[in-house]
């Protein structure tokens, strides 16, 4: 054994630039999976500070850490509450038949 340690991965940690979130994001909604989505609105939110996005989409921080942990699927009102926190918002474009 190397004596090697490894720490999970975190995704917050790099999304550290408005640019980095947007296309986080993005890259996550292309999936078409709510759940997906979800964790990542919630990575982005613990990037940006969750007291404060919390705060932001008049939500206690308890409850958005479990609406938006991936493993439940929110309310499309609580994650358009947190999106306007987080200073984004969802558009709609024709998709793919």
């Amino acid at each position: 054994m190397s004596g090697e340690t490894y720490t999970p991965w975190d995704s917050a940690e790099f999304l550290d630039d408005d640019e980095a979130r947007i296309e986080y994001l993005k890259a996550a909604l292309a999936e078409n999976d709510p759940e997906f989505f979800a964790k990542a609105v919630g990575n982005v939110a613990r990037a940006m500070g969750m007291t404060t996005v919390a705060r932001g989409a008049q939500l206690g921080r308890p409850s958005l850490y479990k609406s938006l942990s991936g493993e439940r699927d929110p309310r499309l009102g609580t994650v358009m509450r947190v999106l306007d926190a987080l200073g984004v918002r969802l558009t709609v474009a024709p998709g793919s038949v």
